[in-house]
């Protein structure tokens, strides 16, 4: 369904992030530089790439009754985001990830779920049936896996479009896979769902024939600064990245994502909606934090337009 609304299933986290020459080996500890909060959850921040890239979008997730889930819920509201499917928790915290970013850019993340944990299926099976006009149904991995695949059921039985960003990953995961669309796994996620190192285009394209072997029709295996191959209907694509100077990489996957499914809901056909979602997230990666760094629509217009 064109132009249909893109319902969100994810998580809600308050990222700590740390800026820091070098990240940590086990046993070190290292003198970071500046300390921020910035709203976060892969969930949240592909709810907020949709929204600011113009899409109509519902997301359904759950917040601890605490300050950072007040913060989260007026966060969301102001971005335009329909939060009727928003769960308070009264029995856990908000979720809290603690990341820290190095000088080229990378992060390490470490995530406490708290409430996260707690959305269960029957919190998303109202809000799923009330939205009519559903066209794409946008997930991840931060949440119950039985959550997860109850939501991509709905999907697959009602016509809705599924497309699971399969972050991080787990044993779990290929029980969705009869239910899902499309399917974003990184370098390093596409390596773990097959068993095959991707470290260049063909072995990203070997590997997104292993996974479309396991059900999935279309897969789409991001590689950072090299960009991304598009496996659909049997043609493999590959789509270079921008080049940019990256200062942090947090939410390059999440903002990737959401513009993805803005895409495909705008009618763009799976490549087109890839070049659309790498334009994103190469603005992304060029600014510090998850939801702060997304990009709205005009900026990208005029990025395209560069």
């Amino acid at each position: 369904m064109e132009n249909g609304r893109i319902i969100v299933v994810g998580s809600t986290n308050m990222d700590m992030v740390v800026k820091t020459d070098h990240i940590p080996v086990p046993g070190e500890t290292v003198l970071g530089g500046s300390f921020f909060m910035n709203p976060g959850g892969k969930g949240a921040n592909q709810a907020v790439a949709v929204a600011r890239l113009g899409g109509r979008v519902a997301f359904i997730s759950k917040v601890g009754d605490d300050i950072f889930g007040k913060q989260s819920i007026q966060h969301f509201e102001e971005e335009g985001i329909d939060i009727s499917g928003l769960v308070s928790d009264d029995n856990g915290p908000s979720g809290v990830a603690l990341i820290t970013v190095d000088r080229e850019g990378e992060n390490s993340i470490v995530v406490a779920p708290g409430a996260n944990a707690n959305l269960l299926p029957e919190d998303v099976e109202q809000t799923l049936a009330s939205v009519t006009d559903a066209g794409f149904i946008l997930m991840q991995l931060e949440i119950p896996m039985s959550t997860v695949l109850k939501a991509a059921e709905f999907g697959k039985n009602h016509g809705v479009k599924v497309v699971l960003n399969p972050a991080p990953v787990n044993d779990e995961v290929f029980k969705t896979f009869p239910f899902v669309d499309i399917t974003t796994p990184n370098a390093k996620e596409a390596e773990m769902l097959t068993g095959i190192p991707v470290n260049n285009v063909e072995s990203a394209e070997r590997a997104a024939r292993a996974i479309r072997q396991k059900g999935v029709e279309q897969v789409v295996v991001t590689m950072g600064k090299m960009g991304a191959l598009v496996l659909d209907d049997q043609v493999a694509t590959f789509i270079p990245a921008s080049e940019v100077t990256t200062v942090d990489t947090t939410a390059a996957g999440d903002s990737f994502n959401g513009a993805l499914v803005v895409a495909l809901s705008e009618g763009k056909t799976l490549v087109e909606a890839v070049k659309f979602a790498s334009s994103a997230a190469a603005i992304t990666v060029t600014r510090m934090g998850a939801q702060s760094a997304m990009p709205y629509r005009n900026e990208l217009i005029l990025n395209i337009l560069k």
